[in-house]
């Protein structure tokens, strides 16, 4: 009896000893990433402050999708507050109390968009700059020119942080942490195409598409979303847009009604896309036609 009392004994503390060198090992790795820096140079663009640009500037806020995570007086909101995942919020991005417009140069603003790197030289947390990388310096400058114009609201965050399972999550692959990450910073900046009814201008805006549909577009579950949330439609030509038409379309990305009458998932930010112009709307559907048909949550 005592013998298998000792063995026992030992078992178990092999498996804490095993438990503790994996948590170990979970911080270390992860605490490298968070804390990788990156040397990209300061954007020497001018952001503008006539009317036209920050309206369209407003514009481009709200169909990319800031709006819908830093809400429409970009104050911020937090996404996570669990001790097992972590507290990670939307920056208040205005001039008030708690918010980084005071604080910010226009060169940080356009590192964090174009590069996803705050003044420190890390990667921000939980913010899709991937997809912004793909904007011109111009869009971007325009953003920006929105931002410094709307009002000041005091509105205070906690620092971000990331609990034992967002780590899991993060080094699995499973939570999109660390922006800087995916994005090539060597690669030169891109130009926007023409804007009108074409797939080429609807590959541009389509970028915004990605975060949830994925690179391929062909769907799947959506990264860092909320437990429960439907995957995300295979929009490319062999899934959910077949048989639906340019007007089909429209209706569904400006009211989330399908052709089928059914309600897509609140998830989609409905409300961002319904600004967009007839020609963006159109230049989006031509975009997606012309790509080829894939199996659900495909590359």
């Amino acid at each position: 009896m005592r013998r298998t009392l000792k063995w026992v004994g030992i078992v178990l503390g092999a498996l804490v000893g095993v438990v503790i060198l994996a948590v170990a090992a979970i911080y270390i790795i992860s605490s490298v990433r968070f804390n990788k820096t990156y040397d990209v140079p300061p954007s020497t663009v001018e952001v503008p402050t006539d009317s036209a640009s920050i309206e369209h500037g407003r514009h481009l806020a709200t169909i990319r999708g800031c709006t819908e995570c830093h809400g429409a007086d970009l104050s911020g909101k937090v996404f996570f507050d669990d001790p097992a995942i972590g507290t990670l919020y939307a920056a208040n991005l205005t001039a008030g109390k708690g918010g980084v417009g005071s604080e910010f140069s226009d060169a940080d603003f356009f590192r964090i968009l174009e590069h996803g790197v705050d003044p420190e030289g890390k990667s921000v947390y939980f913010m899709p700059a991937e997809e912004f990388t793909f904007m011109s310096d111009q869009d971007i400058a325009d953003i920006i020119a929105y931002v410094r114009s709307v009002p000041a609201v005091d509105a205070e965050h906690p620092e971000p942080s990331v609990g034992p399972m967002g780590r899991i999550l993060y080094l699995t692959g499973q939570l999109p942490l660390m922006p800087a990450e995916l994005i090539d910073h060597s690669a030169p900046r891109p130009t926007a195409p023409e804007p009108g009814p074409t797939a080429e201008y609807g590959a541009y805006l389509a970028t915004t598409c990605m975060g949830c549909h994925s690179p391929s577009f062909s769907g799947g579950p959506i990264p860092g979303a909320p437990p429960g949330t439907p995957p995300a439609a295979n929009i490319t030509q062999g899934g959910e847009l077949i048989g639906w038409s340019e007007a089909d379309f429209a209706t569904a990305v400006r009211t989330g009604v399908k052709p089928s009458g059914k309600t897509i998932d609140a998830f989609m930010p409905v409300k961002n896309f319904s600004d967009m112009t007839d020609d963006e709307v159109n230049a989006v559907w031509l975009y997606l036609k012309s790509l080829p048909a894939k199996p659900f949550n495909s590359e």
